[in-house]
């Protein structure tokens, strides 16, 4: 399907600005959990979907906001390329603005780049109706503030996205996965000496027994990095990383309990609170079912690591589930959201009680 659905959007846009109506940005809806819950009219962009440029010479494309993930990433295999932030699904309708919206990245995330490093350009419609345009199509340094990376992660409060233009890269002529049996402490201390010896790591994780490593380059480097590493190949099909990626992995089906986020130093040692804890990104993404903590707590702690976390699953979806803003910071934030969405009709709320 190639369609563009802008205008239907634009004119729902103006009503709901003119109404002063709460609006919720819908596309596949996988990420639905991620956030505070809303209490809003859904407006649904998921027809406003279709590859509107794609160059693999230029490793460039750009595509409507609605398209699914399920259509641009076998259209860019096709041609030996790939989203270097390996984007996490959630679900089968998942697309290419829910992606950006979240901002979420998964295994690949440290050693490729996070998904506001490949953005080069967006369309959107602000609170006000008005259709913007921010970036291009090719990588630029300019001064001011670069408007199009700040949509990664604004989970809609900003604007509706109607276009994306990334750059792509190279897929790895190899790849394979090694494993080896780890304390956890270990398992910190190997990632992150590996990180300083220029090896082609593209995911390193640990669920808590065990250490899981991918290596992605061409042969000769695969094979020079596997006898530094050691451990055991494991079979080399993509369902490890995509189990790791989309948190269907074993260690997320077992708990009932809230998920937490941390985001972290990537040499942190081990955690000392209660509960079950799984390593991912060589250390600097940390994931914790945590035993009856407290949300202060667990930012009080956070902060004293210098990370943040987030409640990025289960718990009370009313309260607020990202950390906790510095007051200059709020103060930015709000001042964005006037600017760009002045009605708050955007999504309001989904961040922060505040926004």
């Amino acid at each position: 399907m190639n369609t563009d659905y802008s205008q239907v959007i634009q004119e729902a846009i103006f009503t709901a600005s003119d109404k002063k109506t709460p609006l919720c940005i819908v596309g596949g809806n996988t990420k639905a959990f991620y956030g505070r819950q809303l209490n809003a009219t859904a407006l649904d962009i998921s027809k406003h979907q279709g590859i509107i440029d794609y160059e693999p010479a230029e490793l460039v494309l750009t595509a409507r906001a609605g398209t699914p993930l399920a259509i641009i990433e076998p259209l860019l295999a096709d041609q030996g390329q790939m989203l270097a932030f390996e984007p996490p699904y959630f679900g089968t309708n998942a697309t290419l603005g829910g992606a950006v919206a979240s901002g979420i990245s998964g295994p690949r995330r440290p050693y490729a780049g996070a998904i506001r490093d490949t953005i080069l350009g967006v369309q959107i419609i602000n609170g006000k109706g008005q259709k913007l345009h921010f970036g291009g199509q090719v990588m630029k340094n300019v001064a001011g503030y670069d408007v199009s990376r700040l949509m990664a992660g604004s989970l809609g409060t900003l604007g509706v996205l109607l276009e994306i233009s990334l750059k792509v890269l190279p897929h790895s002529t190899g790849e394979i996965t090694l494993s080896q049996e780890q304390s956890e402490d270990n398992a910190i201390k190997l990632f992150n000496t590996w990180m300083t010896q220029r090896l082609p790591l593209s995911a390193c994780t640990f669920d808590g027994k065990r250490l899981y490593v991918r290596l992605s380059g061409s042969e000769e480097a695969i094979q020079s990095a596997r006898r530094n590493i050691g451990g055991d190949e494991i079979n080399s099909e993509p369902s490890f990383w995509e189990q790791i990626r989309d948190l269907t992995h074993k260690f997320f089906q077992q708990n009932t309990k809230p998920l937490w986020r941390w985001s972290v130093p990537a040499a942190t040692p081990p955690i000392n609170l209660p509960g079950k804890w799984m390593i991912d990104w060589g250390g600097a993404q940390r994931w914790f079912y945590p035993d009856e903590l407290t949300a202060e707590l667990i930012y009080a702690t956070a902060e004293k690591l210098n990370g943040h976390a987030t409640l990025f699953r289960g718990g009370d979806r009313a309260g607020e589930v990202f950390h906790p803003l510095p007051h200059h910071l709020m103060i930015l934030h709000q001042r964005l959201k006037q600017a760009f969405d002045p009605h708050g009709i955007l999504n309001p709320r989904r961040m922060y009680r505040e926004l």
